[in-house]
């Protein structure tokens, strides 16, 4: 005889018990509480940033990026801010906003505001960061990149301000700016597609498209191509996927129009304090360009560009061809490679790449400004004296009154 409240359970009725309460509370557990979705497409339905990056360094016209995740959600319109300011607001993908960082390295909040077509919002921010070396910017500065090695080709990292000194013909400089790591770059890469390239193409167009992959999202990147003439590929504010899809046109016929493309490059480059570069690839003399050599040179010597020049096809032939590739690519401290097989054409690719991430940048004010045109030697030291050192030859004095 039992008495209620203390029956004695059997095995069986204990186990089912127990699995019916495990599973009340799974079901339990899982379903969404009124008014919220299911956890997962919570979790799914986004909206993120693509660039800027977080932590990352963004000076002058840069383009914001975001996606908006899954794509089959309906978005009514993407708005992007700046710092509190509504800079754009976009309605169709893909979602970018053209937007000017200024001419100093500063710490920026991004953010960006989905708003979906049934009226919720979905947010996302990042914070960019700043470097103290270009807060007040001197439009007289003389801004030098800077590649350090030691006795083994090997890059030197981790060196501070005081390891370097700067020289303008012989006389000691002040630096006034330093930044050794995640320095803004701005790169045009410049294509030549002239006739004799049209064999080489499908590897050219591979080793490209590998390069542009390498380099990061927050780098300023444009894509010239020229033979007779010279043609934008990609802007600078073109979306990175579009960008190497715009790869896939080039196609060879003409002539090589190489002085053109350097003055053209330059001439589209910013002014404030940061890394310039031009990566350009030729395989062959200028035939085309409405300039002469030396009034390209005369128009790299007046920027702050680093040329990096890659020698294929005739040039690595004829030594004429190659001193000229040399010489635009040493007197803006940067490198000459000669590439005898198209195939080997990414690993000189690579090679720039590691160098531009193992770069410094420094800056200094001449003592004496001088508007006299005429060209005047820099010469960059590094202690301790064991480390390889280079950087830009000099710069030619604009033209005018001195102040």
């Amino acid at each position: 005889m039992t008495r209620h409240g203390s029956q004695t359970e059997s095995p069986h009725v204990r186990r089912l018990v127990l699995t019916v309460l495990a599973l009340t509370a799974l079901v339990a557990g899982a379903a969404p509480a009124p008014g919220h979705a299911p956890r997962q497409a919570q979790t799914a339905e986004r909206v993120r940033i693509l660039v800027p990056e977080r932590n990352s360094y963004v000076s002058g016209p840069f383009t914001l990026r975001a996606a908006v995740e899954p794509l089959t959600l309906a978005v009514a319109d993407v708005s992007f801010f700046a710092n509190g300011q509504l800079v754009c607001r976009v309605t169709e993908r893909p979602y970018t906003c053209a937007w000017d960082a200024g001419a100093g390295v500063l710490e920026h909040q991004i953010r960006v505001v989905a708003t979906l077509a049934d009226g919720r919002r979905l947010v996302d921010s990042v914070r960019t960061r700043g470097v103290a070396y270009t807060e007040t910017v001197d439009v007289d500065a003389i801004p030098v990149t800077v590649t350090v090695t030691d006795d083994k080709g090997q890059f030197v990292r981790g060196l501070t301000r005081s390891q370097f000194q700067v020289f303008e013909d012989d006389v000691p400089q002040a630096v006034t700016h330093f930044a050794a790591e995640e320095i803004p770059l701005e790169l045009t890469a410049a294509v030549d597609v002239s006739g004799s390239m049209k064999d080489a193409i499908p590897q050219l167009k591979a080793a490209v498209r590998g390069f542009l992959s390498a380099l990061r999202p927050s780098d300023t990147i444009t894509v010239l191509a020229f033979n007779d003439n010279v043609f934008t590929l990609a802007r600078a504010s073109t979306d990175p996927q579009a960008r190497l899809k715009s790869v896939d046109r080039l196609a060879a016929w003409g002539g090589t129009a190489l002085y053109d493309v350097i003055v053209r490059s330059v001439e589209g480059f910013g002014r404030q304090i940061g890394r310039r570069t031009m990566v350009t690839f030729s395989d062959g003399e200028d035939t085309a360009s409405h300039i002469t050599l030396d009034t390209a040179e005369r128009r790299l010597q007046m920027s702050d560009a680093t040329v990096y020049t890659i020698a294929q096809g005739r040039a690595t032939r004829l030594k004429p061809l190659r001193d000229i590739l040399e010489r635009l690519a040493k007197t803006s401290g940067g490198r000459a490679f000669v590439t005898e097989d198209i195939g080997a054409l990414g690993r000189s690719f690579d090679e720039i790449v590691r160098e531009l991430s193992n770069q410094y940048l420094v800056a200094y004010v001449p003592r004496v400004m001088r508007r006299d045109g005429a060209w005047h030697r820099i010469r960059v030291r590094v202690t301790p004296d064991r480390y390889r050192v280079r950087a830009r030859e000099g710069y030619r004095a604009p033209s005018g009154a001195a102040k």
